[in-house]
C-alpha cells in the first residue's frame, strides 16, 4: 500500500483531535471507515502509529516521526489546491467563502451579505470545528470564519489571521422539557439539574471539556450521554435529557429554554479573516443579524434586561 494525501490528511486528523471518532467527522467520513484505514495504514508500516485508549488515541514514537513529516506534506497541497481555486475564481465574478459553526444570528447575516454583496458568490461551509474553520481560513480555503470559543478551553489560532470579537462573553442557556420541575422558574440552578442526565455533543471544540470542568466546579456528577444535539431535541422532549443551547434559542411548546443561574457556561463569538482583508462591512452585518436573533429570543431578551444589558453594534453592553 502507496501512502497518499489523503492518508496523511487522516494520520493528521486523529492525532489533532486525539479520537478516531472526531476524526472521522473532521474528515466527512465514518468512524469504521477511519479505523479500517488506519489498520491498513499500520499493516503497510508493519507498526502502531497509534496508540489506543479510554482517553483516545496518542501517537506512538514512530507514528511522531510519520506526523512530523506528515504535517508539511498536508500544509503544502492545502495550500496548493486553496491557490489554484483562488486563481480559478479570479477568472469568474466575486467570491466570499464563508464558514461558520452553528447559530442562529447565521441565516440574518447570509441575507445581509446577498443584499450587500449582489453579483457576489457566496459559499458557506458549517463545521462543528471552530479550529478547523480558522485553520481553512489560515490556508486560503475560506475567507472568513464566525465561530465560538468554548470559555476555559481556547482555540489554536495559526498565525496570519485578524480576530474581531464579536461578544465577549455569551451566556449559555439549557434546553430542557417543558414539565421538568426546574422549567418553572424563570433562572434554573445547575444543582437542580444535579439528577437528569446531560447531553453534550463531544464532537464540538471544547464543548465536552467545559461542561464537564463546570459541573465539577459546582460540586455534581450527573451522568452524561454523548450524540449531537440534533438527535438530543427528541431525548430532552421527553425529559431523558438536559443540554446546555444557545440563549438565541427559541422555545417551543415541547421544549423549555432557561439560562443558567450566575452564567456558569459561557462562549466567546468570534470573526476571523487573514490579516489584510477588510472584516468591517461583513461585521457590521454579522452584528445586525446577532442583535435580530438575540432579541427575537424571549429567553435571552428577558436575560438582557434583568442584567441591564442591551445589544448594539454586536456587542453586549451595561
Amino acid at each position: 500500500m502507496e501512502l497518499e494525501v489523503r492518508h496523511l490528511r487522516a494520520l493528521c486528523a486523529i492525532a489533532e483531535t486525539g479520537s478516531l471518532h472526531k476524526a472521522a467527522r473532521q474528515l466527512g467520513m465514518s468512524q469504521p471507515s477511519l479505523t479500517t484505514q488506519l489498520r491498513r495504514i499500520e499493516n503497510s508500516l508493519g507498526a502502531e502509529l497509534f496508540s489506543r485508549g479510554r482517553t483516545g488515541c496518542r501517537p506512538t514514537p514512530l507514528g511522531r516521526s510519520v506526523l512530523s513529516r506528515a504535517r508539511p506534506l498536508v500544509d503544502q497541497m492545502a495550500m496548493l489546491i486553496s491557490e489554484a481555486r483562488a486563481e480559478a475564481a479570479r477568472t469568474g465574478g466575486p467570491r466570499l467563502r464563508v464558514g461558520s459553526t452553528a447559530s442562529r444570528a447565521l441565516p440574518g447575516w447570509l441575507r445581509r451579505l446577498r443584499q450587500g454583496l449582489p453579483g457576489t458568490d457566496i459559499g458557506l461551509h458549517m463545521d462543528v470545528s471552530a479550529n478547523a474553520l480558522v485553520r481553512s481560513v489560515a490556508a486560503g480555503q475560506l475567507d472568513v470564519a464566525f465561530v465560538h470559543e468554548v470559555e476555559g478551553c481556547p482555540l489554536r489560532v495559526p498565525e496570519g489571521l485578524q480576530e474581531r470579537v464579536l461578544i465577549e462573553r455569551e451566556p449559555q442557556f439549557v434546553s430542557l422539557a417543558p414539565d421538568h420541575p426546574a422549567a418553572r422558574h424563570p433562572v434554573v440552578a445547575l444543582t437542580d439539574l444535579a439528577e437528569d442526565r446531560w447531553m453534550v455533543d463531544p464532537t464540538v471544540d471544547g464543548e465536552w471539556d467545559g461542561l464537564r470542568r463546570v459541573l465539577s466546579e459546582a460540586g455534581i456528577d450527573p451522568p452524561l450521554l454523548h450524540c449531537d444535539y440534533h438527535t438530543a431535541a427528541s431525548l430532552i422532549v421527553l425529559g431523558e435529557a438536559v443540554a446546555p443551547c444557545q440563549p438565541t434559542s427559541l422555545p417551543r411548546e415541547d421544549l423549555a429554554i432557561r439560562p443558567l443561574r450566575d452564567d456558569p457556561l459561557a462562549v466567546r463569538l468570534l470573526l476571523y479573516a487573514r490579516e489584510g482583508a477588510s472584516l468591517d462591512p461583513l461585521y457590521d452585518d454579522l452584528a445586525a443579524a446577532y442583535r435580530e436573533a438575540a432579541l427575537r429570543a424571549a429567553p435571552y431578551r428577558q436575560w438582557l434586561r434583568r442584567n441591564g444589558m442591551s445589544v448594539g453594534a454586536g456587542m453586549m453592553t451595561v
